[in-house]
């Protein structure tokens, strides 16, 4: 006859308490019940595990060795338990995040690091790739969630705005405009722009298109088969600038400046999207989704989410 963890309990707490009457009360159960599925258990393993008398219980010399082994059974039964009701609840398990940006700073950067103070058992595993390989990635399952730089619209998948932040030019230390705090667009109709042709250089090269074409005339723009990493680490011995956004600034490159673009209407900037398939069943991104939308005061509805 097997046992169960109920009965394994209730012997440990019958031991602890040297009473099936103290034990009782503990559990919060009746002692009747308690006693009976001792009784039970006893029957299921063919020996006594307590010798029973008015004052109370004591352990027999093999009801000794079965409580000790039972101990770390009950225990890893209830951190069982407690980890799977962490997982349903988004408060463990795991988040598959996929990027197209640096997160060397910026508000992506910051937001997983509070959000790992946050939920320490959740492990978030970041996947930097183009926006197609992320796509696809949501797709398939294989990422929960993908936060992309600039607009996101994409047929099956629910795209809300996260957060917007400030474009900046990258210049070599020794370039004219390295001196001023702020850089006009203005200002870098004449530049050559060295750009890599992984994401996000795309969508940099077409806010370029649309911010410095004037009277049929393009900006140079060189889209170089090399990483973001490389094109900075260059660029101090090149000709050339580059155009990053804010969450690439944490990274520092000899003889390389950061400086703020302005348009007409103040700092330039660029947004940020969050897309997820709404039949995603990982509670962890469903809290994910919350703690975003508390940190960065957003509106969008998560009541769809897993409908």
């Amino acid at each position: 006859m097997p046992f169960d963890i109920r009965q394994l309990r209730y012997a440990i707490a019958a031991t602890d308490h040297g009473s099936f009457y103290r034990a009782a009360r503990a559990l919060e159960i009746e002692q009747s019940t308690l006693s009976r599925n001792i009784s039970k258990l006893e029957r299921s393993i063919g020996a006594p595990i307590f010798e029973r008398s008015r004052s109370g219980v004591t352990m027999t010399l093999a009801g000794s060795v079965f409580i000790r082994g039972a101990r770390p059974m009950v225990a890893t039964a209830d951190k069982l338990v407690a980890m799977m009701r962490a997982a349903g609840q988004g408060c463990a398990g795991g988040l598959r995040l996929g990027h197209n940006s640096s997160v060397s700073a910026g508000n992506l950067r910051a937001t997983l690091v509070s959000w790992r103070e946050a939920h320490p058992q959740v492990e978030v595993d970041c996947v930097e790739a183009d926006r197609s390989v992320l796509l696809a990635g949501l797709d398939t399952g294989e990422i929960d969630i993908a936060i992309l730089m600039g607009a996101a619209g994409h047929d099956g998948f629910r795209c809300e705005t996260f957060w917007s932040e400030r474009m900046l030019v990258a210049l070599p230390a020794s370039h004219v405009l390295a001196d001023r705090e702020v850089v006009h667009w203005t200002d870098l109709r004449r530049e050559r722009f060295v750009l890599p042709a992984a994401d996000p250089g795309p969508e940099i090269r077409d806010m370029l298109f649309g911010r410095l074409a004037v009277s049929g005339s393009k900006p140079d723009i060189q889209m170089s088969q090399v990483s973001r990493e490389t094109v900075l680490s260059i660029l101090g011995g090149s000709s050339g600038v580059s155009i990053v956004c804010e969450g690439s600034t944490g990274a520092i490159y000899p003889d390389v400046v950061y400086r703020p673009i302005h348009g007409e209407q103040g700092p330039a900037l660029t947004g940020y999207s969050g897309c997820w398939r709404d039949d995603n069943g990982n509670p962890a991104l469903r809290r994910f989704l919350g703690f975003i939308k508390a940190r960065h005061a957003l509106s969008f509805d998560l009541s769809q989410v897993f409908q």
